[in-house]
């Protein structure tokens, strides 16, 4: 009996494919590009918003969430992630009026962010000075949250085709990618200087990833095929740096002292862990605007 019932089902399925083939609106090949491009730029922006959250969570306890707006990055870039997973399995390409919408508020909340952690450094004895700059609030921390807010709003447009302030999605993508990426790199270049370059390593993150940032700006500007190969290596090179990173800050906190038994001190005052996926995050966000790029790209 269990067998005719599920016999049955079967030839009712089958019998039913042709028709449901009939009903399902075509997806161009183009549209199926932007598309994937939109999920691979979901993704970047949840690597990045998960940097934002793992650095925030350690930077505020540090500072013992004296002011009570310090609760509020942590909750953004949860919403954030949670919805950059969201479009990471959503293969769809129409854009999400959710996650839009967390994605704004991301951006919203991080450039509130920027204005109080300068207010913080400008405030202090000497104002705009190496030391506050070193020791004041990171101003790279929510300047991190506003990038993950506009690259999940960029990855919704690129996987609808849709152009932003008349330019092709993609084109502003490449070219947002490639500003984050300069302005980690200064992030990172003022902490290793602080650290003295302590580490030959230490200079692999303010060498490799500007000139990854300056191909993928030249892409943006003037796409081309030949140009899109070497910033594709680029960014790939700067991605795998930002991984190797947190292994390098994972050395960095052993050797304080107590090392890892002593996890709780040296994790909130050795290299910050978090911070180095921010250049994976950017550089894959660059990569998802690059295929688009190279497609439309001429020889």
């Amino acid at each position: 009996m269990a067998r005719l019932a599920i016999q049955q089902l079967d030839d009712i399925t089958d019998a039913a494919r042709p028709v449901a083939s009939l009903l399902r609106f075509p997806v161009s090949p183009r549209r199926q590009a932007a598309a994937r491009a939109g999920r691979q730029t979901n993704i970047a922006a949840a690597v990045l918003a998960l940097s934002v959250l793992a650095d925030s969570s350690v930077e505020h306890y540090r500072g013992s969430f004296r002011n009570r707006a310090m609760v509020a990055p942590l909750g953004a870039a949860a919403l954030t992630l949670v919805a950059s997973l969201s479009g990471g399995l959503d293969d769809r390409p129409q854009r999400h009026r959710g996650r839009d919408g967390v994605y704004a508020l991301a951006a919203a909340v991080g450039a509130l962010g920027l204005g109080f952690h300068t207010y913080n450094v400008l405030k202090r004895p000497g104002r705009l000075s190496w030391h506050n700059l070193f020791y004041g609030a990171p101003v790279g921390a929510p300047a991190a949250l506003v990038l993950a807010g506009l690259l999940g709003r960029g990855a919704e447009r690129v996987r609808e085709g849709r152009r932003v302030m008349g330019l092709p999605a993609a084109r502003v993508l490449a070219g947002v990618s490639a500003l984050g990426l300069a302005g980690t790199v200064g992030e990172a270049g003022l902490l290793h200087f602080r650290g003295a370059f302590q580490n030959p390593a230490m200079v692999l993150p303010v060498a490799a990833p500007p000139v990854a940032a300056s191909l993928l700006a030249a892409m943006a500007a003037a796409p081309s095929k030949p140009l899109g190969r070497v910033a594709r290596l680029w960014l790939k090179l700067t991605a795998g740096l930002g991984l190797a990173g947190v292994g390098f800050h994972a050395f960095g906190v052993s050797r304080a002292m107590g090392g890892w038994r002593n996890w709780r001190q040296n994790v909130v005052d050795g290299p910050p862990l978090p911070a180095p996926p921010s250049f994976t995050g950017l550089a894959l966000a660059g990569l998802a605007a690059l295929s688009l790029l190279m497609e439309s790209a001429g020889d």
